[in-house]
């Protein structure tokens, strides 16, 4: 954990989920720990299988920890909370909403007043480079716009905490690099705190302060890494060589964890 003295958003507390399953309990996360400060980026990177959809589901409110707890800011997290706004790896936007009309769903429900909500929602717009398509429809729009559409409704909410699962999963790799320089700009103007599951290392090392890395099932702490790589940061820097030492330090680590997946998987076939 780091020792900045800043405030912390997000505390993770020795955080453990077991499934009942036909086969017998599945220990899916176990005893993770760590916070996200104030401001900060901080990326969980694992294998596949390795717990990362739960463990957010878990932060998100979405699913109750076996035993820990998630806390943000002095409150422990039992259910959905309005501190914290997620985007998901799936298409989330209504099709039947304009850009401008989905971004301002979440100050609806809210009971915001319509002038103010749209004042809002306009705002978010330009600051996800939307400007110009407030009045269109998700099904007129690209995938990597879309999931702009999509933060910029979380972010309408101010949350605490931006809480993102596989945001640029289904893009392709020049769209992913392109918004993940939107999001980095974005956190910088906004000061946002953000917590990203990813499995693309790539991904994570171009937008992170640091890293948390998940062993293989049940997905443990791993190993933190502090990405110490100058900001303002864009994706230019995925050609220098400090980027490709930790791309391919975290990579010896998942390796080692995948392989212990597939030699799992195989012994049980």
């Amino acid at each position: 954990m780091t020792t900045t003295g800043r405030e912390n958003v997000l505390t993770v507390s020795d955080v453990s989920k077991t499934f009942d399953t036909p086969e017998g309990p599945l220990h899916a996360v176990e005893g993770m720990s760590f916070t996200v400060q104030r401001g900060e980026f901080v990326s969980v990177i694992g294998p596949s299988g390795c717990g990362k959809s739960t463990l957010f589901s878990m932060i998100g409110g979405l699913e109750a920890a076996t035993s820990g707890e998630v806390v943000i800011g002095n409150d422990r997290v039992s259910a959905p909370h309005p501190a914290i706004s997620m985007v998901f790896q799936e298409e989330s936007t209504f099709p039947w909403r304009t850009v401008s009309d989905n971004v301002a769903f979440p100050l609806e429900v809210a009971g915001v007043p319509k002038a103010e909500r749209l004042q809002q929602a306009d705002h978010f717009t330009r600051l996800v480079g939307l400007k110009g398509f407030e009045k269109r429809y998700p099904g007129e729009l690209s995938g990597g716009m879309k999931q702009r559409v999509s933060i910029a409704r979380a972010l309408a909410s101010e949350p605490k905490l931006l809480l993102m699962d596989e945001p640029f999963a289904a893009l392709d790799e020049q769209t992913r690099l392109l918004l993940g320089d939107k999001v980095l700009q974005i956190q910088r103007d906004l000061e946002q705190t953000i917590l990203l599951i990813t499995h693309n290392i790539t991904e994570a090392v171009q937008l992170s302060d640091r890293i948390v890395v998940m062993s293989y099932r049940p997905g443990r702490m791993k190993r933190e890494i502090v990405i110490d790589l100058p900001r303002p940061r864009t994706s230019e820097i995925v050609s220098s060589d400090a980027f490709g030492r930790y791309v391919a330090m975290i990579w010896n680590d998942l390796r080692e964890e995948a392989t212990r997946g597939m030699q799992d998987a195989e012994g049980d076939a």
